[in-house]
């Protein structure tokens, strides 16, 4: 293309992407005016001016409007200011058909009547401060005059679904899942039942309880990383590195109830761990029996959609944990 040739309309047309009418439409609205025409009257086009209409054409596909154009071609925006503009349109555009997708998606997959439609689309809609209220709620209610250790809905209520800025489809519809069911009398009656009959045990209320907790979680962490690293290593329960690890963590579970590290106690200590893959198959079972609740339709599944709104993985399975080497650890030596 030569930088002094002019190109009929038809040229300039098929150069630039656009058809002769938009051209001359252009051309008449002042938006890019010909360059000068020919002997017959007809308009031509100059290499700037056929770039002129292609980066036109392509401001019009991104959705700008004729006189944010005009604007940029006048000089009175930048084209990086033009494009972010319209970058947010688009985003926002693409936030709404996300939200409808997973509307539409949850009434197909749940096969509810269209009036339902109003309340997923409020429901997607919802601003952080309102999904916190609908927790809130689903919490307050569930852990009101609830028979289980002191602390232990305040720490089950911490784990509440946050929607990323830009949730993906997958996203919305695990949030659309989640309000339904927490909205739900049944479900909520469920998660209360299935707490109650999971800490009524006075074992079980004892490793709900905070001290017991926050010992687990925080203080007592650190210990049982360094008895785990002495299994990972492949050290016998017995060897000098797990017998230090496992009695620095067992002085310390002992301090809890002010008792002393006696060879009684981490005899006891030590039978209980090695009961808990039995208690944990135990509980596995009953929550498979028909009249009992089930973890994963109650709590399991309230913590299931709140990982996937999150983003995040479900925690180590705790029937991975070496129970039975923990166990050798722990029993006292023999009495010579």
């Amino acid at each position: 293309m030569n930088d002094d040739e002019l190109y009929p309309i038809g040229d300039a047309a098929r150069r630039s992407g656009l058809s002769v009418s938009a051209v001359r439409f252009y051309g008449d609205s002042g938006l890019v005016e010909p360059t000068g025409l020919n002997g017959a009257g007809h308009r031509m086009y100059a290499i700037d001016a056929i770039a002129r209409l292609e980066l036109v054409c392509t401001l019009r596909e991104l959705g700008a409007d004729l006189e944010e154009i005009r604007r940029f071609l006048d000089g009175g925006t930048t084209l990086h200011e033009l494009l972010a503009t319209h970058l947010g349109i688009v985003e926002r555009q693409e936030r709404t058909l996300r939200g409808r997708r997973a509307v539409l998606r949850t009434l197909i997959k749940q096969g509810d009547a269209t009036a339902r439609a109003g309340l997923m689309h409020k429901l997607v809609s919802m601003t952080d401060e309102e999904r916190e209220e609908v927790i809130d709620a689903f919490w307050n209610d569930v852990g009101e005059g609830l028979d289980v250790p002191e602390g232990l809905v305040r720490r089950l209520s911490a784990m509440r679904p946050v929607l990323p800025a830009d949730p993906s489809a997958a996203q919305l519809e695990a949030w659309i899942e989640l309000a339904d069911l927490v909205r739900d009398p049944v479900f909520r009656d469920a998660v209360r039942t299935w707490l109650t009959e999971t800490y009524s045990a006075p074992e079980a209320r004892a490793v709900a309880s905070d001290p017991f907790q926050e010992f687990i979680h925080a203080s007592g962490a650190p210990l049982m990383e360094e008895l785990l690293a002495a299994h990972r290593a492949g050290e016998s329960p017995r060897s000098p590195w797990a017998q230090r690890a496992v009695t620095r963590f067992m002085e310390a579970a002992a301090a809890l109830s002010g008792a002393s590290l006696t060879p009684e106690l981490r005899n006891r200590m030590a039978d209980g761990y090695r009961q808990v893959p039995d208690i944990l198959q135990q509980l596995a079972e009953e929550d498979g029996a028909a009249e009992s609740p089930v973890y994963d339709d109650t709590h399991g599944r309230y913590l299931s959609l709140v990982a996937l709104i999150n983003g995040t993985t479900a925690d180590e399975d705790v029937r991975s944990v070496p129970y039975a080497w923990i166990a050798d650890a722990m029993r006292a030596p023999a009495s010579r």
